[in-house]
């Protein structure tokens, strides 16, 4: 008899996971997959490219409808999982909607970090991280105005970006001295700063955010710790990601930072798997594509009863802001048993260091 699984998101690591699952055994299961999102799975990576206006939410579709029904995939859209009974092996929607199953995936992703500044439940304050959040941002941008972004890293400045692009002043705050501090020295900080401004963006570093502004019921703009003020129709917190554990954590699966995790993305119970911005492996949480690709893989053959092991990954980013060429992988600490070799040219906005120990790049 063909096994049931079950999978609680439809994000990309899920996706992949079932790319490689149906290549491998496309009969070796009956799949269900519980989507909180009213949609099918679509490429957050390109989540830059639709709120500039570069591309539409069916460009970035992974997999439509039709993928599903060829691989008699059943999903339910818009339904958020709310209840796992462990010892019936079912799960249970908002909607009402059930479905039992052999194994279960745990692909709750993450939520985006909201700063319980005063002012931020505030009607324009909107965060960065779904297709939803997207087109709030694209239906405030029609009506102009100034937004204010809270946060200099990488969700925070590609969504700068494509609100200037759709006609907003925008103004970017940053708590570090550094853009993307977690990703580069203060060198290549700086460049990016210079990079962001010529493309008509301010950007504040060192600004604490001490309140967002109100007037009729909505944002008004923000005043900083120093006591300066800025005007904004919108504020767009991009201050960081955690992972969405309630859902496991209240079906008694083990959560620390997020859901934990084996070599072989088996959870606490064997019969459960986790994948994703959902996890927590050996420690470390993950918020790029590559480490989730890497975790789908092995969760795909173990599924198959293989005995793949994820043992980590060293993660890498790229900056998705139309005429920035920007990438950061590794390990850029200094340190004294580290060399380093740095190509630069000032005037053509160049620069690119390797980090060596012991003779390799890290």
């Amino acid at each position: 008899m063909t096994q049931k699984l079950v999978i609680i998101g439809n994000g990309m690591a899920p996706g992949r996971m079932l790319e490689h699952l149906f290549e491998m055994a496309p009969d070796a299961y009956d799949v269900t997959i519980f989507n909180a999102e009213p949609r099918v799975n679509y490429n957050r990576l390109m989540l830059s490219p639709v709120l500039s206006g570069e591309k539409s939410y069916t460009d970035i579709i992974t997999h439509d409808d039709d993928w599903y029904s060829a691989n008699g995939v059943t999903l339910h859209k818009g339904a958020r999982v709310t209840e796992i009974d462990r010892e019936a092996k079912k799960v249970t929607a908002a909607n009402g909607v059930a479905a039992d199953y052999d194994k279960l995936v745990v692909a709750t992703g993450s939520l985006p970090i909201m700063i319980p500044l005063p002012g931020h439940t505030l009607e324009g304050v909107l965060v960065y991280r779904d297709l939803d959040d997207v087109d709030k941002m694209l239906a405030a941008a029609q009506s102009g105005g100034r937004a204010v972004v809270i946060g200099g890293g990488l969700l925070g400045l590609e969504a700068a970006a494509g609100l200037r692009a759709q006609g907003m002043e925008v103004t970017v705050l940053h708590l570090m001295p550094t853009l993307m501090e977690r990703q580069l020295d203060p060198t290549a900080g700086h460049l990016l700063e210079d990079a962001i401004a010529d493309r008509g963006i301010d950007v504040i570093t060192e600004a604490n955010t001490e309140e967002i502004l109100e007037k009729d019921g909505r944002v008004a703009g923000v005043r900083l710790d120093d006591g300066r003020t800025i005007k904004a129709s919108i504020v767009v917190m991009a201050v960081g990601i955690r992972p969405s554990t309630a859902l496991a954590g209240k079906s008694g699966l083990e959560c620390n930072r997020g859901v934990l995790v084996g070599d072989d993305m088996r959870t606490s119970d064997a019969d459960i798997f986790a994948l994703g911005e959902c996890v927590e492996h050996r420690g470390q949480c993950y918020g790029l594509v590559a480490p989730l690709y890497e975790m789908a893989k092995v969760a795909a053959e173990n599924l198959l009863g293989g005995n793949a092991e994820y043992n980590g990954s060293v993660t890498a980013t790229k900056l998705k802001v139309t005429g920035i060429d920007l990438y950061s992988a590794g390990d850029f600490a200094d340190d004294e048993d580290r060399e380093e070799i740095v190509l630069r040219d000032g005037m053509a906005g160049i620069y690119k260091r390797l980090i060596l120990k012991n003779d390799r790049i890290i």
